[in-house]
């Protein structure tokens, strides 16, 4: 198949990107590489999956000098023109829409870009299936948008309208956009509620990544309500496997489905919305004392308050992907915790 995928110098599509590519699928990669965080991370990404940094120019594809079927362009989704531009030339397979401004607490400084990216950009990928006939577009939502939600484990048929970040309101806005695509033209559409994603090469404003620069350099971590937080952590390999059954078995219309009693996550139209989590939510104090036992070093720890735009507790019902795939993520987090500081050191020495 050929699959646009979008965010290849991010971290999940880093790793989605890379494991297309060894079963065999042709992957153009696109990312705007903007410095949200430290490019030299987003170039590393990239490097590993063959495409030069002195070679990246803009609008145009670089190839990958270690895999034939890849080629990568440097893009904003927000660019309506290229967008357009990109998708009547290269005539995709299957879309993976990973690219988008992340972070729930910059949507707080920098509200604007969200928008740009999450919303316009997410317009543009649709416009863009529409006009070339693609008609599987899988792409990333978030556990955010839950929001207010205190029912756990979180179901895909809760109901999500009480987000508590815009970065979590654009994610829901893309599930409601993608519906109407799916309904009024047949694009089969599958949104992935991503739980709290870890593992090498991972963001380095994620507490995997803070905390374990912190720890190895003697300084304090900052531990939000006071450490009264837990998250289903799920390392990075579960998340690609996940995203892989979708890419395979794009969206069916659900024949059961009633309008006057309609189910959430799904549709009589060609859509359905996933959770991908390790279900089974650890304390963030658990959290801190596997990295301190991996790392064979304590945390010095600086207590803080909640923050605005964040949430207690997150916790994934994945009943769906094990009704439909034989699916469930479980890799241990001590295991995760362990690949992601092997690699850590490797690359930060």
């Amino acid at each position: 198949m050929k699959i646009l995928v979008t965010g290849t110098a991010g971290f999940i599509g880093f790793h989605l990107a890379q494991k297309l590519l060894e079963r065999g699928d042709e992957v153009i990669g696109l990312d705007n590489i903007n410095d949200y965080y430290d490019v030299n991370l987003k170039y590393g990404r990239l490097k590993e999956l063959g495409i030069q940094k002195e070679s990246i120019e803009e609008r145009h594809p670089t190839y990958s000098t270690k895999y034939e079927k890849h080629y990568f362009y440097k893009m904003d989704l927000a660019d309506k023109e290229a967008m357009q531009k990109l998708f009547k030339t290269e005539k995709f397979d299957v879309v993976c829409n990973l690219a988008a401004q992340a972070g729930v607490r910059y949507s707080l400084e920098n509200p604007h870009a969200y928008i740009d990216s999450n919303v316009v950009g997410f317009m543009n990928i649709l416009e863009g299936c529409r006009n070339t006939d693609v008609k599987n577009l899988c792409y990333a939502s978030s556990s955010s948008v839950y929001g207010l939600n205190t029912s756990q484990p979180f179901k895909t048929t809760d109901k999500t309208e009480h987000q508590v970040s815009l970065y979590a309101a654009t994610k829901k806005s893309n599930e409601m956009m993608a519906h109407t695509y799916s309904h009024l033209y047949g694009i089969q559409t599958t949104g992935l509620r991503f739980f709290t994603v870890y593992g090498p090469w991972g963001r380095p404003d994620m507490a995997p990544m803070l905390f374990t620069d912190a720890i190895l350099n003697d300084r304090a971590i900052n531990v939000f309500n006071n450490g009264k937080m837990s998250r289903d952590f799920t390392y990075i390999d579960d998340i690609v496997d996940g995203v892989i059954k979708v890419i395979d078995n794009p969206a069916t219309s659900n024949q059961q489905w009633n309008a006057q009693d309609p189910e959430i996550s799904s549709s009589s139209a060609p859509y359905k919305i996933y959770n991908i989590g390790n279900n089974a939510p650890l304390s963030l104090m658990e959290f801190i004392e596997t990295l301190e036992e991996v790392l064979g070093k304590k945390a010095k720890k600086n207590f803080m308050p909640m923050q605005d735009g964040d949430v207690v507790s997150t916790y994934a019902d994945v009943q769906d992907l094990i009704n439909d795939f034989g699916y469930k993520p479980d890799t241990k987090l001590f295991d995760g915790i362990r690949e992601f500081v092997s690699w850590y050191n490797n690359i930060y020495n």
